[in-house]
C-alpha cells in the first residue's frame, strides 16, 4: 500500500515536472534532480536508497531498448567509428585517467579499485543532452552521434568495471584476463542480442493478435539481457543490438498497428523510466551524506565532494580533448568517402557501358550499382550535416552522467573486497552525476543559441517528404498498370475504381508538395489544408455522435469500438505533424 503511494506521488511530480519544463526551457531531468534533492531533506520523507539490481537489471533494458528501436539503423552505421570512439575507446581512456586520479588521491584504494570508479563515472547519460537537442534543434547527425554513444558506453563501462571489480578482488590472475573477459563479453554481448532481436521479430511477425504482440514486445530486452549476462556476456549490448535489430526490421515484419503500438508504448515506458532514475538520483543524496558522516573515518563528506568536482574537471578536459581530433577525423572520412564513392561509380560506368553476358556479371553489376547507391546517400548525408568547431564544443560540453552512474556505483563490494572507501566512492560518484546533470545540463542551452547552431531546416525537411512521397507514389500507382493482377482476381476492374485509387495517391503528395511551397500562405489559397480542416471537422462531428448513440446504447459495444477505432485512424491521418501544416 504504501509502496502504491509513492509510486503515484512520483508519477505524478515526473508529469507535473515534465509539463513544467516545456514552459521553462530547461530539460526535465535536471529538474528532477534538484525536485528530488529538495523533497528528500523534507521533513517525514524516509531514507531511500534503491538496490542497484533493479535499476541495473529491471530499469536499464527497457530504458536502452527504448532508445534503440527508435535510432535509425543506416544513420548508426554511418557514423559507427565515430560512434565506437566515443562510446568504447573514449569511456576506456576516461576510466583509466580518472582512476590513476583517484588512485593518487585515495591511499587505501587499490589501483583496480580505483579504475573501477573511473569506468562508473565514464560513460555520459544522453538522455539530458539529447532531450535538450531535440528541443533546440540540433543537427540531426549530432544527435546521432550522442544518441549512439549513450547506447554503447553503458555496455562498454559496465563491463569494464566487472573486469576492474574482480581485479581489486584477486580474482584475476593477469591484466591479459581482463582483456580477454573484456572481448567475450563484448563478442557474447552481440551474438545474443542478434538472436533475441532475430527470434522476437519472426514469433513476432506471426502473432496477429495485438494484446499478445505488445506483451511480447516487452520481454524483449529482457529476454536479451539475462541469456546474456548467464553465459558472462554484455546483457546492455545484447538489448542495445536486439533493439536495431528490430528497429530495422519492423517495416517489413510488423503491421501498421504494431508500430503505432510499439511507439506509443516504448515511449511511455522510456519517459517514465528515465525521468524516474533521475528523480531517484535526487531522493538519494541525502542517504548517501548520512552513509559518509556516519563512516567518516577515512573520508569527510566535504573531502569526497571536493574529489568529485575535481574529477568532473578531469571527464570535461577528457571529452574536450578528444573531441578536437573527433572533429577533424569526420571531415577526412567526408574526403575519404568522396574517393570511394568516385572509385565505385567508375566500375558502375563500366559495367554500364559494357554488355553483361553472364549470370556472374550481371549479380556483380547489381551489386556494384546497390554499393554505389548507399556509398552516394551516405557521401551526400555527410555533406549536408557536416559537423564543424561549433558542434565539438557541443559535443564535448554534453557529457552529463545520469543512469548507469547511480546504478553501477551502488554495485561496488565492500572493503573486504578491495572498496575501503564504498560510501564516499559512491558520493563520489553522485558528485559526478549532479554536478554534470545541473551545470551542463543547465548551461546547454544557452551555449546552443550562443553558438548559433541550427539544427534540420524544416523547409528542406518539407521539400524532400514531398520528393520521397512523389518516388513512393510513382512506385505503388506501377501496381496499377494491371490492376486486375493487384487486385487478386480475374475479372476486368471498374477503371473508376482504379482512378479513385490513382487520386487518394496523388492528393497525398500534391499536399505533401502544398505544405512545402505554400506553407505561409494564407489558408483559403491551400486547398489540401483547407480539405483536411473540413475532413477534421467532420470526424469530430461524427464523434459527437458516436458518443450520443454510445449513451443511448443503440448499437452493441464491439460495434462502437471497432467505428471508434476507424475515427481514430482517420483522425490520426488528418492531424498535422509537429513540423507540418
Amino acid at each position: 500500500m504504501e509502496l502504491g503511494f509513492y509510486a503515484v506521488i512520483g508519477i505524478a511530480v515526473i508529469v507535473a515536472v515534465a509539463a513544467f519544463s516545456r514552459r521553462l526551457g530547461v530539460a526535465a531531468p535536471i529538474i528532477l534532480v534538484v525536485v528530488g534533492v529538495t523533497l528528500s531533506y523534507l521533513p517525514g520523507v524516509p531514507s531511500i536508497e534503491i538496490p542497484h539490481e533493479i535499476v541495473l537489471d529491471a530499469v536499464l533494458p527497457p530504458i536502452l531498448y527504448a532508445a534503440a528501436i527508435r535510432l535509425p539503423l543506416a544513420d548508426f552505421r554511418r557514423d559507427l567509428a565515430p560512434i565506437a570512439g566515443l562510446s568504447v575507446a573514449l569511456v576506456i581512456l576516461t576510466a583509466f585517467v580518472s582512476g590513476w586520479l583517484l588512485y593518487t588521491l585515495l591511499p587505501q584504494l587499490s589501483l583496480p579499485g580505483a579504475i573501477a570508479l573511473g569506468a562508473i563515472i565514464s560513460p555520459p547519460d544522453a538522455v539530458a543532452a539529447t532531450s535538450i537537442g531535440r528541443r533546440l534543434g540540433l543537427p540531426p547527425r549530432l544527435l546521432t552521434l550522442l544518441e549512439g554513444e549513450g547506447l554503447v558506453n553503458d555496455a562498454t563501462a559496465l563491463v569494464l568495471l566487472r573486469t576492474a571489480t574482480a581485479a581489486a578482488a584477486g580474482l584475476l590472475a593477469t591484466p591479459f584476463a581482463g582483456v580477454l573477459d573484456f572481448f567475450y563479453a563484448t563478442i557474447a554481448g552481440i551474438a545474443v542480442g542478434l538472436a533475441a532481436g532475430f527470434l522476437s521479430v519472426y514469433v513476432r511477425s506471426k502473432l496477429s493478435d495485438p494484446l499478445l504482440d505488445t506483451a511480447l514486445s516487452i520481454a524483449v530486452p529482457f529476454a536479451a539481457f539475462m541469456p546474456a549476462e548467464a553465459i558472462g556476456g554484455s546483457g546492455v549490448l545484447a538489448v542495445v543490438v536486439a533493439g536495431l535489430y528490430t528497429g530495422y526490421a519492423s517495416p517489413k515484419a510488423f503491421t501498421a498497428q504494431a508500430r503505432i503500438t510499439d511507439r506509443i508504448n516504448w515511449g511511455t515506458i522510456q519517459f517514465l523510466l528515465e525521468n524516474a532514475v533521475f528523480l531517484v538520483i535526487g531522493l538519494e543524496i541525502r542517504t548517501l551524506v548520512e552513509d559518509v558522516q556516519a563512516d567518516d573515518e577515512l573520508l569527510g563528506v566535504w573531502e569526497s565532494v571536493g574529489i568529485g568536482l575535481l574529477a568532473l574537471a578531469v571527464l570535461i578536459i577528457i571529452r574536450f580533448a578528444w573531441a578536437i581530433p573527433l572533429v577533424w577525423g569526420l571531415r577526412r572520412r567526408t574526403e575519404r568517402a568522396e574517393k570511394r564513392t568516385l572509385h565505385e561509380l567508375l566500375l558502375v560506368s563500366y559495367y554500364r557501358n559494357h554488355p553483361v553476358e553472364t549470370v556472374h556479371q550481371r549479380r556483380r553489376k547489381d551489386l556494384a550499382e546497390r554499393r554505389y547507391g548507399r556509398m552516394r546517400a551516405d557521401l551526400e548525408a555527410m555533406r549536408e550535416q557536416r559537423i564543424d568547431w561549433r558542434g565539438g564544443v557541443i559535443l564535448g560540453w554534453s557529457g552529463m552522467r545520469g543512469v548507469v552512474t547511480l546504478a553501477a556505483a551502488q554495485s561496488l563490494p565492500g572493503a573486504e573486497d578491495g572498496f575501503p572507501y564504498r560510501p564516499q566512492l559512491i558520493l563520489i560518484a553522485f558528485t559526478v552525476a549532479v554536478v554534470s546533470l545541473i551545470v551542463q545540463g543547465g548551461t546547454l542551452p544557452a551555449l546552443i543559441r550562443l553558438l548559433k547552431v541550427e539544427g534540420a531546416d524544416p523547409d528542406q525537411d518539407r521539400r524532400q517528404l514531398a520528393a520521397l512521397l512523389d518516388d513512393l507514389s510513382n512506385a505503388g500507382l506501377e501496381v496499377l498498370d494491371d490492376p486486375s493482377l493487384a487486385a487478386g482476381t480475374d475479372e476486368i476492374i471498374d477503371p473508376e475504381v482504379v482512378e479513385r485509387v490513382r487520386q487518394s495517391s496523388f492528393l497525398r503528395t500534391e499536399a505533401a508538395w502544398e505544405r512545402a511551397r505554400l506553407s505561409a500562405a494564407p489558408v483559403n489559397e491551400r486547398p489540401h489544408l483547407l480539405y483536411r480542416t473540413l475532413r477534421l471537422a467532420v470526424v469530430d462531428a461524427e464523434r459527437n455522435k458516436l458518443m450520443e448513440e454510445r449513451r443511448q446504447g443503440r448499437y452493441p459495444s464491439r460495434i462502437f469500438e471497432e467505428a471508434e477505432a476507424m475515427l481514430d485512424v482517420e483522425e490520426t491521418r488528418l492531424r498535422p505533424t509537429r513540423r507540418g501544416h
